[in-house]
């Protein structure tokens, strides 16, 4: 999980002073050694850290922090203002101003440059409403534009390539002057690699920069290869003028040390950050938005982002309808699943909602429980999902062959659902103020806004074989 490991031992860190009702200039201390073994198991480069270290305690043990009645407080929000700092402060956009506007993937090979030449066609096809053209000009490594050209075929993306015997120079302005007689408004280079940097690949990309003058050069660079990333964009920044870097597998690098060096190091923006080996896990890196979540403070803005992209609002309003009159079916759980599913794993949903993911964070989710609650939905005739009061045992023992579960989990699923079903009913019966009383209770007690699905009540640990976590 990205920056698991530097997640932890900064708040853990962090707790230290946010217990206190006062602060001293050694409890700062203490403190900010602690921070800085965590910046450097995270392999964060030392230059920086000395740097980020000073900064933050000269701001921690000023007069308006000691003197404040949150002091503990006033320190995260420093640390926080820091390590966004240290990313770049806000999100960096492209130059798309061009038509077409023509942008080259530059990296080593390894890095994931020619999957994430199809990442970002389809991002800007879907965001920007662009119609991209890929071009093929890694003519070296071994089936890389047979690599691209289905990709492109995946996505439905145009893809212009010369096969391997052309110059990738030609292939390069070739490609561009397709693009302008077909109504391609956009133009993505996919250049060659190399397992390491050497005088013949500098070359080779001098020169396509030269011939094409490019709006945008993105390095495509591994998160997990911590250092060696910052060293990497270092290199192609002094060579090509790099406007953007690419981080590539930060869903497996727990560390974070190349996302928290390259900015200030080359002063070259991270301007997008790849999170899965789907071709829409392709996410712009908000500096900001992350130093929220390394510090468990959540990511809501990213969470409605997502949710907007992948909810239909008239389909949403028609659910909240049938939540409120109790006509809401297994049909309907089926299509709400399947919306939930598009937003990630349901872990990463809670660790972007401010606190939920910490106080749940020992709390074993099950991803595997929402395939059994489907599993078992799909287990159910037509008429069954649509009046699930016609389940009586003799279904039920029907349903659980089907799905190869056992009765009990069936039981357990389905009066899951019927509570669920019924405590929504009350809501809707209730005015306004016993509405607000009801969630300021639960609140208060650290519970989850009801049982089920909907709420996502903690299951207790250790009870039923294979079930532990969350139930759905």
């Amino acid at each position: 999980m990205a920056f698991e490991t530097l997640s932890d031992r900064l708040q853990s860190a962090l707790k230290t002073v946010t217990r206190k009702g006062k602060l001293t200039e050694k409890d700062v201390d203490v403190m900010m050694r602690e921070v800085r073994l965590a910046l450097l198991e995270a392999d964060v480069n030392i230059k920086i850290v000395r740097e980020f270290i000073n900064e933050v305690k000269e701001k921690a043990v000023g007069e308006a922090v000691m003197k404040s009645l949150t002091p503990g407080q006033q320190v995260v929000k420093i640390v926080n203002e820091e390590l966004t700092k240290l990313m770049g402060e806000t999100a960096e956009g492209l130059n798309l101003a061009s038509k077409p506007a023509v942008f080259m993937m530059v990296g080593l090979q390894g890095a994931g440059k020619t999957t994430h030449t199809g990442k970002l066609s389809l991002f800007l096809r879907k965001k920007e409403k662009k119609n991209p053209l890929l071009v093929a000009c890694d003519v070296y490594r071994p089936a890389a534009v047979d690599q691209l050209k289905t990709l492109g075929k995946q996505l439905g993306i145009a893809v212009f390539d010369k096969g391997t015997d052309a110059n990738p120079v030609d292939i390069a302005v070739e490609g561009i002057a397709y693009a302008k007689e077909h109504g391609h408004d956009l133009v993505i280079l996919d250049t060659a690699g190399r397992l390491h940097i050497d005088e013949n690949l500098m070359g080779e990309l001098s020169q396509i920069k030269k011939r094409v003058s490019p709006q945008e050069i993105l390095l495509v660079v591994d998160a997990m290869t911590g250092q060696d990333a910052v060293n990497v964009a270092e290199t192609f920044h002094k060579e090509l003028d790099l406007s953007g870097v690419i981080l590539t597998k930060l869903d497996g690098d727990s560390r974070g040390g190349a996302a928290l060096s390259i900015r200030k190091l080359t002063n070259v923006p991270i301007k997008f950050i790849g999170l899965g080996e789907k071709l829409d896990t392709l996410e712009v890196f908000h500096p900001e938005r992350m130093a929220s979540r390394i510090l468990g403070m959540g990511d809501v803005m990213t969470l409605i982002e997502k949710a907007q992209e992948n909810f239909d609002e008239e389909e949403s309003m028609k659910m909240a309808e049938k939540f409120m009159n109790a006509s809401f079916d297994f049909n309907d759980f089926l299509k709400q699943m399947k919306q939930m599913k598009k937003l990630g794993s349901f872990s990463d949903i809670l660790k972007m909602l401010p606190g939920v993911g910490n106080q749940l964070k020992n709390v074993d989710i099950d991803p595997k429980q929402m395939a059994r609650t489907e599993a078992i939905i799909y287990a159910m005739t037509e008429a069954e999902r649509k009046n699930p009061d016609l389940i009586n045992s003799a279904r039920k023992t029907r349903i659980a062959k089907g799905c190869g579960q056992s009765v009990d989990e069936v039981n357990r699923m389905i009066k899951q659902f019927l509570d669920m079903r019924k405590m929504m009913k009350q809501f809707s019966k209730m005015d306004p103020k016993q509405m607000e009383r009801m969630t300021g209770a639960m609140q208060a007690g650290g519970k989850a806004p009801g049982p089920g699905f909907g709420g996502g009540v903690p299951a207790k640990k250790g009870k039923g074989k294979g079930r532990g976590g969350f139930r759905f």
